[in-house]
């Protein structure tokens, strides 16, 4: 036993899992232990594992030599992330939470007298498929600097049967520089000076580059920067962003855009204390559908993983007290990283949790004694839902290589698929989507990528390296434009598989779906995976710790990370420790939970500067009072099975890759 996980971490170590170094010999000390007879170079003999062997060989000359071994555990070929390619990556707009702006609400229908004189509504549009409000101004640098892409916005909206409104709130701005403004850029829509700011209020707007997108029932779908080319202190030749048009794209297509929301560049706006609401009670109609739709419905829609629906009146009648009572605790939506300190944003792409509006409304209304319903005609648009690939249609589709018989009661030991795929060349991957043939049965999938050679069944080989992932209400994943993952010429695909029974017996055979890039990618995605196997986990023990490091190598931008354990794992903390030996929390998750496996994406790529440590602490509750432990009086140690227990640590980072094309 101590022998095969000795080999295990040793060639984990050597793996191109960055961070599988042992502390006591860091570095060139790896390289040294393999090289048995002190030659300066590795063998095949003296590293049997051959997709291991086969990663380091970059020359293909039959043994690894020193200098093959540094550049491969530095990544990308030898070459870390530039500090200018970093940079790059992440500048541009926050990504903001998007129940904290309103995402998902219904805008007031405010009235307006537009340069024309001509008096409207905000409803007077809901003929067309969407309205942009477009905040604008003949005096602020960035406005101005934007105001040509507005005109050429113009058309591009027309094409999609999108209307434009263009508001500017600084009273103080010239009716004589705002004609010019426009006559120079031959702009058509209307244009509102909105000097008492009503309309920038009722939107709580920002700044004056911040654009807002509607659908035809006055729901905010998107607001914040129209792209990233223009910044206070930056500008680009062209954006590589425009997350006005994405959004647009995605409502004409019943889909929910990537980025919701972010800060838009500009100069500030003083619009003092937000319109008060306190007088108007929350409905069904206009607000808690609004918060369902928004927050719940993805998963809670006929033919969703959810064991129910949410998208209609009746449902959400019968399920009242299930949701006060999720709502209540936190529980849904699923999210459980801890909540920031003194208040500070989320540095979470992703996340879920409810806004403290969002939550408030929903739990007034559904403790009050007749949750009214309000007027229908103010119910948001029906969502629809794709009948199968969210992610679009793939370019290609691996199917388990057999169905699996899946009882209808107790308990199933977790399944191990393995694929042969049939490409003769190596392809990027920029999106993937798992997709269960019965969802009520797939508690998790890991997939990971075996080079060709190698043996997927290997745990030296790879097999922690996690390449994509299904949870509920999380399987699918596509990576922002310059991304993407390496599916190698010959490759095999492996699937570890967790069935959970329903209650009924049937057969299961989910899919893999991929998206291929049309160009070499500027990054590589990869995930780096910082096991421990020696877990000793002592019967009856509620907080049991166990704790990981590892040095980290290079500088290393992270794009997210994700925590492993079983049924035991009670709470998971990520930290970097610096140089100087002060520690920072990466992502802190004080109630684990199992059935929950969630990815944590930060909205920014998160450098851990080289030198520095990563460190992981695992919290396991072994004890009765955990309601899951399938036995408290064992000794628990690293097993596959759900009985035993894991304590792994995914790091998702990038690596240049040679040649890349990708917008930069």
């Amino acid at each position: 036993m101590k022998t095969r996980v000795a080999l295990l971490v040793s060639t984990l170590a050597l793996s191109g899992l960055l961070w599988a170094v042992e502390q006591r010999a860091p570095g060139d000390g790896i390289f040294r232990r393999h090289d048995k007879n002190g030659d300066g170079r590795v063998t095949p003999d003296e590293l049997p594992d051959a997709a291991t062997f086969a990663k380091f060989d970059v020359n293909k000359d039959g043994a690894v030599t020193l200098d093959e071994y540094r550049q491969v555990i530095r990544g990308g070929g030898g070459a870390a992330v530039s500090p200018e390619a970093i940079k790059a990556v992440t500048s541009g707009p926050e990504i903001l939470r998007p129940g904290d702006v309103g995402i998902g609400r219904m805008a007031d229908d405010v009235s307006f007298t537009n340069l024309s004189g001509r008096t409207g509504k905000l409803s007077d549009f809901a003929k067309h498929k969407g309205l942009v409000i477009a905040l604008t101004s003949s005096s602020c640098p960035v406005s101005k600097r934007q105001f040509p892409q507005l005109a050429k916005l113009e058309g591009q909206l027309k094409e999609k049967g999108v209307a434009l409104l263009l508001v500017n709130p600084f009273a103080s701005d010239k009716p004589t520089d705002i004609a010019a403004q426009i006559a120079e850029n031959k702009l058509a829509s209307p244009y509102v000076h909105d000097r008492a700011q009503a309309l920038a209020r009722a939107l709580q707007a920002s700044t004056t580059t911040e654009v807002f997108l509607l659908d035809p029932t006055r729901t905010l779908v998107y607001r914040g920067a129209l792209d990233d080319q223009f910044g206070v202190d930056y500008s680009l030749d062209a954006p590589r962003h425009r997350y006005l048009l994405d959004a647009v794209d995605s409502l004409l297509a019943g889909r929910r855009p990537a980025v919701q929301a972010t800060a838009a560049p500009g100069c500030e706006l003083d619009l003092g204390p937000a319109p008060t609401a306190a007088a108007t009670a929350v409905t069904y109609h206009r607000d808690v559908a609004r918060i369902l739709g928004q927050n719940c419905v993805r998963c809670h829609h006929d033919g969703g993983i959810a064991p129910f629906a949410l998208d209609d009146l009746e449902e959400v009648r019968d399920r009242a007290k299930v949701i006060r009572r999720v709502v209540s605790e936190g529980t849904m939506p699923p999210w459980f990283a801890a909540p920031e300190k003194d208040g500070a944003p989320s540095p979470w792409a992703n996340d879920c949790s409810l806004s403290a509006r969002d939550k408030s409304d929903l739990l007034a209304w559904l403790a009050s004694t007749d949750r009214p319903l309000g007027d229908p005609k103010e119910a948001p648009a029906r969502q629809l839902f794709p009948g199968e690939w969210s992610i679009g249609t793939p370019d290609l589709i691996i199917p388990l290589s057999k169905a699996y018989d899946i009882k209808a009661t107790g308990f199933m030991p977790y399944q191990f698929d393995v694929v042969q795929t049939t490409l003769t060349e190596d392809k990027w991957v920029t999106g993937y989507e798992i997709l269960p043939s019965a969802r009520d049965v797939v508690h998790h999938v890991i997939v990971r990528v075996h080079e060709k050679g190698s043996d997927p069944r290997d745990r030296g080989a790879g097999r922690e390296d996690l390449w994509a992932a299904y949870v509920p209400g999380n399987g699918s994943n596509v990576y922002p434009a310059g991304f993407a993952r390496k599916l190698p010429a010959g490759a095999r695909v492996s699937f570890e598989i967790h069935y959970t029974p329903s209650g009924q017996a049937k057969k299961e055979r989910l899919r893999i779906g991929l998206l291929f890039a049309r160009e070499t990618p500027r990054f590589e995605v990869r995930t780096a995976g910082i096991p421990k196997i020696n877990l000793n986990i002592p019967p009856g023990a509620a907080n049991h710790r166990e704790v990981q490091t590892r040095p980290v190598p290079i500088d290393l931008p992270v794009i997210s990370l994700i925590a492993h354990m079983h049924v035991r794992g009670k709470a998971f903390t990520f930290e970097v420790v610096g140089t100087d030996g002060k520690a920072e929390t990466l992502l802190d998750l004080p109630h684990y939970d199992f059935n929950w496996q969630l990815r944590y994406e930060f909205k920014k790529p998160r450098v851990l500067p080289r030198g520095s440590t990563v460190r992981l602490t695992a919290t396991f509750d072994n004890s009765a009072a955990n309601k899951a432990n399938p036995d408290p009086t064992k000794t628990v140690r690293w097993g596959n099975q759900t009985y035993e227990e894991m304590m792994i640590g995914y790091l998702e980072y990038f690596v240049p890759v040679s040649g890349g094309t990708a917008s930069k």
